[in-house]
């Protein structure tokens, strides 16, 4: 499923994001934007993770660096449940949940917490985080986030 998913993200980049242009900036010159940025954590995710720029498919990892989720396999269809959650629809997102859904029903809770987290969060899907990486991470999140936090405040 990691190797579909690998494949098929590099596939979807070159078909569906073909007219988009890639940021152009190296994994290394996102730790040269403020501590605390969202480019800075940005930087750190690739650090830590040991990943590369995916030209036009930067945005994707902002969403991980905002909303937490992690990279594991099972995360990123998380991920996409939560992207769906928040409004955004594509062939690609919807191939994504039947097969994932299908191979690993035993995270389904998991998935459909990221769904409910999706629809709470206010809409990112389709910000194009590149003119926000010297944004602060924290106050960004919490901007997406609040609805969400005052609903888990409401059932707790």
């Amino acid at each position: 499923m990691l190797w579909l998913y690998t494949h098929s993200s590099r596939i979807y980049a070159q078909i569906f994001k073909a007219n988009k242009t890639p940021w152009g900036i190296k994994k290394e010159e996102f730790l040269n934007y403020p501590e605390g940025s969202i480019g800075y954590q940005l930087g750190v995710f690739y650090q830590e993770k040991g990943f590369d720029v995916m030209p036009t498919l930067e945005n994707h990892d902002v969403f991980h660096v905002l909303t937490g989720t992690g990279t594991d396999i099972q995360d990123e269809i998380a991920m996409q449940y939560l992207l769906f959650g928040n409004g955004k629809v594509s062939l690609y997102l919807l191939g994504m949940l039947f097969v994932g859904t299908f191979v690993f029903p035993e995270h389904f809770r998991y998935y459909r917490e990221s769904y409910q987290k999706g629809k709470f969060y206010g809409r990112f899907y389709d910000v194009e985080f590149k003119e926000m990486l010297h944004f602060n991470l924290i106050g960004y999140r919490s901007v997406i986030a609040r609805r969400y936090e005052e609903a888990i405040f409401r059932l707790g």
